[in-house]
């Protein structure tokens, strides 16, 4: 690797993956508990803001041109002044009448400059780092987007309901929030303007005409359907976090919600706390001791016990809504029991979409694979409000544990290589 500037990936590696999580939080998190602080329905919450997931669902379809059109390095300065104007856009909004629907579009090219700064980030961390180097920051890369994850759910959530309490109004302490987000990826955009480094790969490729490139997309988007097994991984991509989906959309409302109505009755600092501290470090801890563990023994012998811990802890949520505790500390630990089971379970589905991809376009076939992983967020996430609001949070909860059954009736059809996933000298 040759770069015509000699930086050291300290100055930009933290950054830039701090700057990728958190517009990704923000619009599959902080914008359901503003929408709810705000009087907006669960019902309008889930299916609206489940739309925000589209742009990493369609992703694939449009990465080749990332990859193609412009320099990595300009999309990633681009989308980040972009993802700014677009926060600023929503703080300007959220006193509107008109607020929500305004505001849900605008959150839409966020989302969507979200996903694309995704690729173009990602792109840029091979081509501006040696290979030796990429392993080295693979971990430091993880962090920093799970510090953008606590930042976005815990800190800037506890931020926005200190404000509430300041402010003494909620739109006005929602729209600071948003402001504060918006100068920040100014800050990033800024920063990043003039530290990024200029990898002489980071070229902007023009040697092939438009013919050529769609020839050769839709070559690669077909061998993916020609796959051995394609129904069957699908089909897994689908339903594995199918209780998930529906459960993430409605835990936050769940945990604001006033008791007389079923939820736990807790402030907006308090969710921040649980939600988006505790739970995203039990979350991150699981994804550890799962990755760990896979690396040992394989997906093969994981997947069952992974599937089950995916499924299984959301009884906390069925003992949070019966018994409706007011311990603030038993509140924490049920939530992070969930939440580490999650991030355990995630590690199989991680690890299949990995093998399932491999072969000769294991790049675009990997983001195809992503591309089904948030269209089964998406699509059960719509309807999560609706349910929740004809069966009452209590039932809601027992239909999460139900909807684990066609997660866990899929795993005995799946053939998966003995040895995948295992470690083979120091490597996996």
């Amino acid at each position: 690797m040759n770069n015509k500037t000699n930086k050291s990936p300290w100055t930009w590696i933290p950054s830039l993956y701090f700057a990728e999580g958190l517009p990704y939080v923000v619009a599959m998190t902080v914008a359901v508990i503003m929408y709810k602080r705000l009087g907006i329905s669960n019902t309008d919450i889930a299916l609206y803001t489940s739309w925000l997931y589209l742009p990493w669902v369609i992703k694939p379809f449009w990465s080749p041109f990332v990859d193609i059109i412009k320099t990595k390095r300009w999309w990633i300065v681009s989308m980040q002044l972009l993802i700014g104007a677009g926060l600023a856009g929503v703080a300007f909004l959220i006193p509107m009448a008109f607020f929500f629907q305004a505001t849900l579009a605008v959150l839409w090219l966020i989302a969507f400059s979200s996903a694309t700064h995704d690729i173009a980030a990602d792109g840029f961390y091979m081509l501006g780092l040696d290979s030796s180097q990429q392993s080295f920051f693979v971990g430091i890369r993880s962090t920093f987007y799970r510090l953008a994850m606590i930042s976005g759910q815990g800190l800037l959530i506890i931020a926005a309901g200190a404000l509430e309490h300041y402010t003494g109004n909620l739109r006005l302490a929602w729209s600071i929030t948003f402001f504060i987000l918006s100068g920040l990826f100014l800050l990033f955009f800024i920063y990043h303007r003039f530290i990024l480094p200029r990898p002489d790969s980071d070229i902007t490729k023009t040697q092939n005409s438009p013919n050529e490139i769609f020839r050769e997309f839709g070559l690669t988007f077909a061998s993916f359907f020609q796959k051995k097994g394609i129904g069957l991984a699908i089909t897994f991509m689908l339903l594995y976090r199918l209780g998930e989906a529906m459960l993430v959309k409605m835990a936050s409302p769940f945990l604001l919600d006033a008791r007389n109505v079923g939820g736990l009755g807790l402030s907006t600092e308090q969710v921040g706390l649980v939600y988006g501290t505790v739970g995203i470090i039990a979350l991150t801890l699981g994804g550890i001791v799962g990755g760990i563990a896979a690396s040992r023994k394989g997906l093969k012998y994981w997947i069952w016990p992974m599937a089950l811990s995916i499924t299984l802890p959301h009884l906390a949520y069925v003992y949070l809504s019966w018994v409706v505790p007011t311990d603030f500390v038993l509140i924490n630990i049920a939530v992070a029991v969930e939440q580490f089971g999650y991030g355990f379970g995630f590690t199989a589905y991680m690890l299949y979409l990995i093998y399932f991809a491999d072969g000769e376009h294991k790049t675009a076939h990997y983001a195809m694979c992503t591309g089904f992983m948030a269209l089964g967020m998406m699509l059960p996430g719509m309807i999560a409000g609706k349910l929740q609001d004809m069966f009452g949070y209590q039932h809601f909860f027992i239909w999460i544990m139900i909807l684990a059954i066609p997660t866990l009736a899929i795993i005995p059809f799946l053939k998966i290589d003995k040895e995948f996933g295992k470690k083979k000298n120091g490597t996996i």
